[in-house]
């Protein structure tokens, strides 16, 4: 090994490059990826693997952190639908299909509070009895929702990201205020979406402000393989 190593450092020569102009580093990239499985894709996902590391890579200090690139496998479709998302991608849909599927210039408020109506903090049970009691209770529910939607609104925020559920009712009333929505983020996700946004994590509505809204952009719902 001591002179093979030996031997290639006698042989080697230094390779100039740029963010803009790294041919010789897709040239090297491709005889790594000399396998059977991706032979005939090989210039194609050379030039992924070279993109995504020169993307997070800081050439003055000649330092690249790989944890910043993600493998995200998709079930269906073919190697060549491969490609590079200069972003965060996360595997979930919009909380509701009729909401838009794409949103422009976003402004994201991260939320780890549930959209839920506060659990009672005892250990008796609400006996509803008529039909005025069921909707004075309904009437109280809505009321915290359209509050929660209330303070995402006044914040200039365009979508929520959030890391717990959505009750029903309080996903029909994002899709009647316009306002896309995504739940049960993951809470890695959830980080790196916050440092790639610039927003701050945020854990109780009455804390959204527009200073913790993250900006993006494009946020934009893709679907792979057997979907559309």
């Amino acid at each position: 090994m001591d002179i093979a190593v030996k031997r290639l450092e006698e042989l080697s020569e230094e390779i100039h490059f740029t963010k803009t102009d790294y041919n010789d580093l897709v040239d090297a990239a491709r005889v790594s990826l000399g396998s059977k499985v991706v032979c005939k894709d090989q210039k194609h996902l050379a030039e992924i693997a070279v993109r995504a590391v020169l993307s997070v890579a800081d050439l003055e200090r000649k330092d690249v952190n790989l944890e910043l690139i993600k493998i995200q496998e998709k079930t269906g479709g073919s190697i060549e639908d491969t490609q590079l998302i200069e972003g965060i991608l996360i595997d979930k849909d919009f909380s509701h299909p009729q909401m838009p599927k794409e949103v422009l210039d976003a402004r994201i408020a991260i939320l780890t509070c549930p959209f839920e109506a506060p659990k009672p903090k005892t250990k008796h049970n609400i006996d509803i009895t008529s039909a005025e009691s069921f909707q004075k209770l309904y009437k109280l529910e809505q009321k915290y929702f359209v509050d929660m939607i209330g303070f995402l609104q006044r914040s200039g925020c365009n979508i929520a990201l959030c890391q717990w559920g959505f009750e029903d009712e309080a996903n029909h009333l994002l899709l009647q205020n316009k306002l896309p929505a995504v739940r049960w983020v993951g809470g890695v996700d959830i980080e790196l979406i916050a440092m790639a946004t610039g927003a701050r994590i945020i854990p109780r509505f009455e804390e959204i402000t527009p200073a913790k809204l993250g900006k993006a952009g494009r946020i934009r719902e893709m679907h792979f393989g057997t979907g559309d």
